[in-house]
């Protein structure tokens, strides 16, 4: 048997190493366009910006350990620019030498991975870069030493984009993030995303967001010009828009194409050939929830979907059947992560469905270091299994993100988080774990113990004949609280019904949502109808600060500060 993968990265690497692992006996080749192979693309900000110090530590293997490991035949600095299907052939170009020559498969495996998307203004440069191999990250780092650049601009708001502010804000580089949507990290939904812009923000990176790039003039200084009139002067940008499926070659060999130019493949990762398969970045996959197809680029499928791949080249029926779409994501001190759908997401597919959110501390409360963690869970009304969840903190997200993604592969019911049985010391957790908190929450509304109200109904709920509740202690309140609500600190609340008039629907809200729930119980039990606010008052404010920052925006004109 004869196999040739195209690309040596994440999908192709695990591929061919899984085939020495099952065929001792194949030969197995390894094209790889770059000079690198079995590199972690998700560590090459971190690289740049000193967290990882070792350049040697971002490829996991070199073309001579992979060869002597696995007996694999690895030719870095070499393209495939030509699939010949008829006689199973492929054309290669040393890109060192410049000749070209063919090769023969009986298999073929494609990992030609994504390509970064440039706008119609792009202009290569010295001090213009995208972030997607080794070799851009030796560029940038050379670049930032040599140059010492005080301000840069990044367009896009993506992880990458993202990952690359963090990393040059902490080289000590003025950072201007630019972003045509209203929000970074789609990934996960506005209300959490505010969090997250609180937190670049607080480390004086400069957030342009739902402005539009016109043009990039490039010279020894850059100007980033905004459709709005806005301009942005620095000494290096970086385009970090996103990326695009690199299927020419699937193409040119009338591979049959799935979403934005992907391959499509079968469960098997054969595509429309059977002698051709394609992994990674490249292929469209099938969402777990939805089983519509989709493009999701992630290390975790790449490396599964090689495995798989391996397996039926070697007469193993394997299937990569569905993908979550999990991830996470460090911002700074903050982690975000998400598996599943987000609420908007549903909206845009016409779920029914329900969503809480709920802010616990990450582990008990009286051990040192505790920390506020806001988890949002979205189920289906109708069967009640859970459609995606989403947190942001400082410790713990991982965890509660990786149980939820279990719980949906399970196909659980939303109600059933509550009987999980999760680890628990004072350090870790406490001993109603978030995850069981949310479980709490839904079996409530389900069943109909509480009803719950949105920071997006308490703008109509202003101009309406309610009772808005604030059950907050009388300092708290004082220190802030959401304009229209009233103070009843929980504790007095039994006493002081008689201020409330019973024929008004009260909404409630507290710090964190446990105190508005037990008001709610409080009012329910004394006949008044009554609602409980998701996501406290810490989540309104977030909310609502956000919001007032994107209106006021940054004035436009020239941004020159040094």
């Amino acid at each position: 048997m004869k196999v040739i993968i195209i690309g040596g990265v994440a999908g192709g690497a695990s591929c061919a190493a899984r085939l020495r692992r099952l065929n001792e006996e194949a030969k197995i080749t390894i094209y790889e366009r770059t000079g690198y192979i079995s590199y972690a693309n998700c560590g090459l900000p971190y690289y740049i910006g000193d967290v990882i110090k070792d350049k040697n530590n971002l490829t996991l293997q070199t073309p001579q350990s992979f060869n002597k490991r696995f007996n694999i035949d690895v030719k870095v600095k070499h393209e495939v620019i030509k699939i010949d299907t008829v006689n199973k052939q492929v054309l290669v170009k040393d890109l060192l030498s410049g000749n070209t020559f063919y090769d023969t498969y009986g298999k073929l495996v494609l990992s030609c991975g994504a390509k970064a998307k440039l706008p119609p203004f792009y202009k290569e440069s010295s001090n213009v870069f995208t972030v997607r191999t080794v070799e851009d990250t030796y560029k940038i780092k050379a670049f930032i030493d040599a140059k010492k650049p005080l301000r840069a601009t990044i367009i896009g708001g993506g992880y990458i984009g993202v990952e690359m502010a963090e990393n040059l804000h902490n080289l000590g580089i003025r950072v201007s993030l630019v972003q045509s949507n209203k929000q970074l990290l789609k990934i996960i939904d506005s209300d959490l995303v505010s969090f997250v812009h609180s937190e670049i923000r607080s480390k004086g990176i400069k957030l342009y967001l739902g402005k539009k790039v016109s043009n990039v003039v490039v010279d020894d200084v850059i100007t980033t010009h905004l459709q709005d009139g806005c301009e942005i002067e620095s000494d290096m940008i970086i385009y970090a828009i996103g990326v695009t499926p690199d299927s020419k070659l699937a193409q040119d060999a009338n591979l049959e194409l799935g979403v934005n130019n992907s391959v499509k493949v079968n469960s098997h990762m054969l595509t429309s050939n059977p002698d051709i398969y394609a992994v990674g970045d490249m292929v469209e996959v099938k969402h777990f929830i939805t089983k519509e197809d989709v493009l999701i680029s992630l290390a975790g499928p790449a490396n599964k979907q090689g495995r798989v791949t391996a397996d039926n080249i070697c007469g193993i029926p394997s299937e990569f059947k569905y993908s979550l779409g999990s991830s996470i994501i460090k911002v700074f001190d903050l982690d975000v992560a998400k598996t599943g759908l987000t609420e908007k997401e549903c909206i845009d597919k016409g779920y029914n469905y329900e969503s809480v959110i709920l802010t616990p501390a990450s582990h008990a409360t009286y051990y040192p270091n505790a920390r506020v963690l806001t988890l949002k869970v979205v189920y289906n009304k109708e069967n009640k299994e859970i459609l995606g969840a989403q947190a942001v903190g400082y410790d713990g997200v991982d965890k509660r993100i990786d149980v939820l993604a279990t719980a949906i592969k399970c196909k659980m019911k939303a109600t059933d988080l509550k009987d999980l049985d999760l680890a628990y010391a004072p350090p870790y957790s406490s001993a109603k774990d978030p995850v069981n908190m949310a479980g709490f929450i839904i079996d409530n509304i389900e069943n109909n113990i509480v009803k719950q109200f949105s920071y997006e109904e308490t703008k109509t709920l202003r101009t309406k004949d309610v009772i808005l509740l604030d059950t907050r202690t009388e300092f708290e309140y004082k220190r802030g609280h959401a304009e229209g609500f009233i103070n009843i600190p929980l504790d007095d609340l039994r006493s002081r019904l008689d201020e409330l008039d019973k024929s008004k629907s009260v909404y409630v809200m507290c710090q964190s949502g446990l105190r508005s729930y037990l008001a709610t119980r409080i009012l329910t039990q004394y006949g008044f109808n009554s609602y409980n606010f998701i996501g406290g008052y810490r989540l309104y404010s977030s909310i609502n600060n956000e919001e007032k920052l994107i209106k006021e925006s940054y004035t436009c004109g020239m941004d020159r500060s040094k």
